[in-house]
């Protein structure tokens, strides 16, 4: 399936990118954060295990076990906090 993936502040300063589509057969975010890591370099470092990483799918906050499907959009920010 063909998902579209959208990376936010200090997580797209690393990357060194805004958006990305992937091809992936990932079934949840979990299984595509795995995908992204096994990239390896600022891939791995960046989305880590361990390292605070919100996700959303389809602009609706997610967690690792929500599923993908064709046509999502995946987005990966650090946690933020208000004041």
């Amino acid at each position: 399936m063909n998902v579209r993936l959208r990376f936010f502040a200090a997580i797209r300063e690393a990357l060194g990118l805004a958006a990305l589509e992937v091809q992936t057969s990932a079934p949840t975010v979990a299984a595509l954060r795995d995908e992204l890591i096994a990239r390896g370099g600022v891939w791995t470092e960046t989305l880590a295990r361990g390292r605070a990483v919100r996700m959303s799918v389809d602009q609706v906050m997610a967690d690792e076990s929500t599923p993908l499907h064709d046509g999502a959009e995946v987005a990966f920010f650090p946690p933020v906090t208000g004041g």
